[in-house]
């Protein structure tokens, strides 16, 4: 049904960002906008958690007049089951990532190859203890460290967690006995704990959510940013454009989706290379242009002071991946992790856009996938760029052009970092200290994660931010969030304007916006390290700060896992539907209730922007009473 008049104009979702949401609406083509009505009804079970499918016997559906599966397990078994699955799944993502970042390390040192930031490493290093002859005995040894520490088993503790995370928490998470050990181990153990007839202690389950929420945090988050840093080089704030109007149809545009950066960097030096660029300019384009898409576009925008040569911009989040494509500019999609779309298949065959998969856990079905691999870079590199050309010359003057070039803005602030976000208020945490003291900020929230469509395209994730900005809580985001808050103008520092009177000012004093762009979900982690050295700096443990967190439009099992990290964190987390847990009534206490009292944090439900910001602003004015303020 591709390109077929019947998708022509049909409704589609509401979405924050109205101009897009009328460009897709008015697309010759099904996107997943047109899809949310063909999947409006729900599976009431499925939404409870109560639905398992593990063994021939099911799925079993559990009810009020039915309790209990076939196995005999209940409610509690089957939803902390299932949910600790989802954070287990998770976390497995994030240690794939930062397995193959640390191996990237590894293979730059012993090639002895670019190293963008020797501060990046040294930092890196003196925080984990390492000491080398040159930065590149030093990258190989942080590199095999981290590894090491990734393959030991579940049962051995991981060494760097204490050398990471902040010393408070490390004590209570000892006192729990959630101290995790290897985290591939971890993953694998949760996994087989929850299989059929195994595991059915809801309790220990949720337990076991925090461990991997731990690794997940220390590793796949924290551990990732800082490494990647190394490679890639430090982000460095700047005004940036944001948008669709970053696509240039006078270049071969490579659209960029995933999480792993460092896996063609390669390539994305060579595209600026002359002989390279002589290759594209033959072909009839001025060069090439990588177009930000999804997290790895948001990191490379976090980067992009480092490559104005190649990159224009960050264009949005996942959920606008297809029409980014249905712009018709785009040559090629190059992709190697999760958020690549699978509704992006049939427009890329429509429009033949060529599509590359550099990991095979993000193959396409009908993309090439060609393996990164640090030793045959060079010849793959010279493959992949070969083909890109062949693409933009079989398909440019044959496929129709739909750009926008009004969507979006070009003053967006980027490069927002716990370095840069530090060296721009003179080095030191202490003057966003005394503008909270002062109650000019009444307090932060990180507003983080997923873009999701089933209830509207970043409309919860953009009026609960612009609630928060109208009550002087600034906001701190990472993750496709960020590319819905972007592109409706709210890091702009024009957006000012809508803050409270008191962060206004702040904003206009320092010429920022009242968001700040902290990039990729992976920056999640730069959010915990930000909140670990206000705290540090006050003397307070985490759960203390006048700090909350929402992830608004959660959308998948890696969300559900920085779920976790967050509650470990002993931070409040508002999502704006549950996590498939309601089924239990003792699954939901523990997370909304109980979790209080064993970490600090607690989960909210609330899917609206107004009730939602009520409630985050009463913990924060709670925070701020114990603290004297």
């Amino acid at each position: 049904m591709t390109g077929c008049e019947s998708c022509y104009d049909r409704n589609t979702c509401p979405s924050a960002d109205k101009p897009m949401e009328e460009y897709i609406r008015r697309l010759p083509r099904e996107t997943s906008h047109h899809r949310v009505a063909t999947q409006a009804t729900k599976c009431g079970f499925g939404l409870q958690g109560v639905c398992c499918r593990l063994c021939a016997n099911g799925p079993c559906r559990v009810t009020p007049d039915a309790p209990r599966g076939i196995c005999g397990a209940n409610a509690d078994t089957i939803v902390a089951r299932n949910f600790l699955r989802m954070v287990a799944a998770g976390s497995g993502c994030y240690i794939h990532i930062v397995e193959n970042t640390a191996r990237q390390l590894r293979d730059t040192g012993l090639h002895h190859g670019k190293i963008r930031s020797e501060k990046a490493l040294d930092h890196l290093a003196e925080k984990l203890g390492v000491t080398g002859t040159d930065k590149w005995d030093k990258a190989v040894k942080v590199a095999e460290l981290v590894l090491s520490d990734l393959y030991r088993p579940e049962y051995e503790p991981m060494e760097l967690v204490e050398k990471l995370a902040y010393g408070p928490r490390v004590e209570q998470w000892k006192k729990l006995g959630i101290m995790p050990g290897g985290a591939k181990g971890e993953v694998f153990l949760n996994i087989v704990k929850t299989s059929t007839n195994l595991s059915s202690d809801p309790v220990e389950m949720m337990l076991s959510c925090l461990r991997l929420g731990i690794s997940t945090g220390v590793y796949g988050l924290m551990l990732t940013n800082l490494l990647n840093d190394v490679v890639l080089g430090d982000p460095v704030i700047r005004p940036a454009p944001v948008g669709m109007n970053v696509i240039d149809p006078d270049y071969i545009n490579i659209l960029i989706t995933g999480h792993q950066h460092s896996l063609f960097t390669y390539i994305q030096d060579r595209l600026t290379d002359e002989d390279v660029v002589a290759k594209a300019q033959a072909a009839g384009a001025k060069g090439f242009k990588l177009v930000g898409c999804t997290c790895v576009g948001q990191d490379l925008q976090l980067r992009g002071a480092h490559y104005t040569e190649i990159f224009d911009g960050h264009a949005g989040n996942n959920y606008i991946s297809e029409a980014v494509l249905s712009s018709g500019a785009i040559d090629a999609v190059l992709s190697e992790f999760n958020c690549t779309l699978p509704g992006i298949e049939p427009i890329c065959e429509e429009l033949k856009i060529k599509q590359i998969c550099l990991d095979v856990v993000a193959k396409k079905a009908n993309a090439e996938y060609i393996p990164y691999n640090y030793d045959t870079r060079e010849a793959d590199g010279e493959r992949i760029i070969d083909e890109i050309i062949a693409a933009y010359t079989a398909r440019r003057g044959t496929v129709p052009m739909n750009l926008f070039p009004d969507h979006g803005n070009k003053n967006t602030l980027t490069g927002v970092s716990e370095g840069s976000l530090k060296d721009f208020l003179g080095g030191s945490w202490k003057p966003l200290i005394d503008l909270i003291a002062a109650g000019k900020i009444k307090g932060l929230a990180g507003v983080v994660g997923c873009s999701s469509v089933a209830y509207g395209h970043d409309t919860l994730t953009v009026a609960l931010t612009k609630e928060l900005i109208a009550r002087d809580i600034l906001v701190l985001t990472a993750g496709c969030s960020s590319g819905g808050l972007e592109n409706v103008g709210l890091m702009t520092p024009e957006a000012a304007e809508l803050a409270g009177p008191n962060l206004k000012a702040v904003c206009k004093e320092l010429g920022i916006p009242p968001v700040l762009n902290f990039g990729p979900c992976l920056a999640i982690g730069r959010l915990e390290m930000v909140a670990t050295e206000i705290a540090g700096e006050l003397g307070v443990d985490l759960p203390q700060l006048p700090l909350v967190l929402s992830a608004a439009q959660w959308l998948e099992e890696q969300a559900v896992a920085d779920g976790a990290f967050a509650l470990s964190l002993g931070l409040p987390l508002h999502l704006g539907v549950p996590p498939f847990m309601t089924g239990s009534k003792l699954v939901s206490k523990i997370l909304t209730e109980d979790m209080v009292n064993l970490t600090g944090g607690q989960v909210i439900v609330d899917p609206d922007g107004v009730s939602a910001a009520d409630k985050l602003e009463a913990i924060i004015l709670e925070k701020r009473r114990a603290l004297g303020l």
